[in-house]
């Protein structure tokens, strides 16, 4: 019985790690097509999004046959229900990487994209995401810790950018669409940070028993 268990926690883990290397593969490629002007990638952001709520499907359903079928006990129901809440942080992920995506399909080829500090916050946020679930996978809480530290750095870069886009309308009303929907592109990038700071600590809770509300 516990080789079976076993064998499916395992299972979990992969399933866990594939989702997250899709909603890192959703923001790079969201950001990419932005940054290099390509819209021809876009449609990759909308097809990773779907592939993600087909793998929250999946892992809810291995989920529930590891609660209903093994009855874990204390240490693995922790990983089982910090799963749970992972993949609905993971879900929204790939939900507002579509957001941008849509949002930059009428942003187009503007040179005041490099005037703000969007890059920077997109690299930052990408990072964020990609240790949250590197923590999972390892084990690792050291590296959890520092994921919610570093929610910090995301926050700052997102006033930092409001800022910029503020100077930018100042200085040239024409400007103001492409800057709303910077604007609102960096907050869907803030979300994105806070997510990966709430798969951060339900990996805090999955090692720990502890979860500590940021």
């Amino acid at each position: 019985m516990r080789n079976k268990f076993d064998e499916q926690l395992e299972e979990l883990n992969t399933q866990l790690i594939q989702m997250g290397q899709l909603c890192e593969k959703a923001i790079f490629t969201a950001m990419k097509a932005m940054f290099d002007n390509d819209s021809t990638l876009l449609p990759d952001v909308f097809e990773y999004d779907g592939q993600i709520d087909i793998k929250e499907r999946d892992i809810e359903s291995l989920c529930m046959k590891l609660l209903l079928q093994q009855q874990p006990v204390a240490t693995d129901l922790r990983v089982v229900s910090s799963a749970l809440k992972m993949i609905s942080d993971m879900e929204r992920i790939g939900d507002q990487a579509s957001d941008i995506a849509e949002l930059i399909s009428y942003i187009g080829d503007n040179e005041s994209t490099s005037k703000v500090h969007i890059r920077d916050m997109a690299f930052s946020t990408i990072k964020m995401v990609t240790d949250s679930v590197q923590s999972f996978v390892k084990k690792d809480l050291s590296l959890a810790k520092r994921v919610i530290q570093y929610d910090d750095t995301v926050d700052a870069l997102f006033a930092e950018v409001k800022n910029e886009l503020i100077a930018l309308v100042s200085s040239d009303s024409s400007n103001g669409e492409f800057c709303l929907d910077l604007l609102m592109i960096a907050k869907y990038l803030e979300r994105i940070g806070d997510h990966a700071v709430n798969i951060a600590q339900w990996v805090e809770y999955s090692i720990t028993g502890t979860y500590e509300e940021g």
